[in-house]
C-alpha cells in the first residue's frame, strides 16, 4: 500500500491555523536551497468540487510514483497558502492568474496593479517571480482552464447565429446580464464586454456568478446572458451554451500545481503531476464536476476512473 488518503475537514482547518508558526518569508530573498523530495506528501484541497477532484488526481498520480499521500481540505486561501509556505501542506492545485494576483496583493498591497492577464506566458512569469522567494515552485500549466465565461440559451444563440462574444457584439442586441453585483465595475465583466466586444449591456441583474437563480433568469428570458465559468457542469440542465471569448478578455486561469520547494520540489513530483497536463482539458473538468455535483458520485471515484481511462494509472 503506497499511502493513505485522508480528507480532513473543518477541525483540521482550525488546527492548521494554530500550527503555522514558521518564520515569515515576507522579507527573505530568493530561496536557493536544493529542492526536497519528501516521500510523504500532504495535498491541499480548497474544499469545492473541482479542487477536490484535482487533489484526488494529484494523490493518485503521486502514489503511482511511490509517494505516500493524504488530502487536507482547507477552504480559505489565507490559511492554506501560509501552510504551503511552511511545509504543512506540500502541494495544492491553483489557478495561474488568480493566484498570481493574490500573491501580488500579499506582497505589494491590495492596491498594486494586477499581474494576471490573458497571456499565459506573462502570467506564469509573474506568478513564478512572486512564488519563488516564498519557497514555492509553480509547475507547468496544463490545457485545462477555469475562467470566467458567458452563456446564453441555445435557442437565443441559434436564433441570432451566435458562437462567440464577437458575434453577440456584432448583432447589436440589448443584453441584460445576470452576474454578481461587482460586474458593474470589474474590467473582465460589463465594462470589458462593452469595450472589447461592443456588446450593448443594458443592465446587470445581481443574482451571483453562475448561481441557479442567475441561470434561471436567462432560461426564462428575464436576462439574456449569465456570467459563469468554463467548467460549469450544469449549463445543459438550463439549456445554456457558452459563447467563446475569442478576443481573450478573461485572464489565463489555467490549472497549475504549486508545491513547497523544500519538500516537494523534486523531479519525481514534477514528473508525476506533469503527466496530467498531457490529457486534462477544460471539457474533462466540466464533465467530472458534473459527475460529482449532478450525479452524486464520489470525487475519489471520479478521479480514479478518469486517470484509468487515460492510462495514467493501472486499472486494478
Amino acid at each position: 500500500m503506497k499511502g493513505r488518503r485522508v480528507t480532513a475537514g473543518v477541525v483540521a482547518l482550525f488546527a492548521l491555523t494554530g500550527c503555522v508558526t514558521g518564520p515569515s518569508l515576507e522579507n527573505r530573498g530568493e530561496v536557493t536551497g536544493p529542492p526536497g523530495d519528501s516521500r510523504h506528501l500532504t495535498i491541499g484541497s480548497a474544499g469545492f468540487t473541482e479542487s477536490e477532484l484535482l487533489a484526488q488526481m494529484y494523490a493518485l498520480l503521486l502514489e503511482e510514483a511511490g509517494y505516500g499521500t493524504r488530502i487536507l481540505s482547507v477552504t480559505n486561501r489565507e490559511i492554506y497558502e501560509p501552510a504551503l509556505e511552511s511545509g504543512q501542506i506540500d502541494v495544492v492545485p491553483e489557478y495561474a492568474a488568480t493566484f498570481a494576483d493574490w500573491l501580488n496583493a500579499k506582497v505589494n498591497g491590495a492596491q498594486a496593479p494586477t499581474v494576471g492577464s490573458p497571456d499565459l506566458t506573462a502570467t506564469m512569469t509573474a506568478l513564478r517571480g512572486l512564488a519563488g522567494p516564498r519557497g514555492l515552485s509553480v509547475l507547468d500549466a496544463g490545457k485545462a482552464v477555469d475562467q470566467n465565461a458567458f452563456a446564453v440559451t441555445a435557442a437565443f444563440a441559434g436564433e441570432h447565429r451566435l458562437r462567440t462574444l464577437s458575434d453577440l457584439g456584432a448583432a447589436k442586441l440589448p443584453v441584460r446580464l445576470a452576474a454578481g453585483d461587482e460586474c458593474v465595475q470589474r474590467p473582465y465583466c460589463a465594462p470589458g464586454l462593452r469595450k472589447t466586444y461592443g456588446i450593448d449591456i443594458i443592465g446587470v441583474d445581481p443574482k451571483g456568478v453562475g448561481t441557479t437563480q442567475a441561470k434561471q433568469a436567462v432560461q426564462s428570458g428575464q436576462d439574456q446572458m449569465v456570467l459563469t465559468t468554463t467548467t460549469d457542469a450544469t449549463l445543459d440542465d438550463f439549456g445554456l451554451v457558452l459563447l467563446a471569448d475569442d478576443k481573450r478578455l478573461q485572464n489565463a486561469d489555467h490549472i497549475v500545481p504549486v508545491v513547497n520547494r523544500s519538500r516537494a520540489g523534486s523531479e519525481g513530483v514534477t514528473t508525476a503531476l506533469g503527466r496530467l497536463n498531457t490529457v486534462l482539458t477544460t471539457a474533462d473538468l466540466a464533465h467530472m464536476n458534473e459527475q460529482v455535483d449532478s450525479w452524486r458520485r464520489l470525487p475519489e471515484d471520479v478521479a480514479r476512473n478518469y486517470l484509468r481511462d487515460r492510462n495514467l494509472i493501472p486499472a486494478r
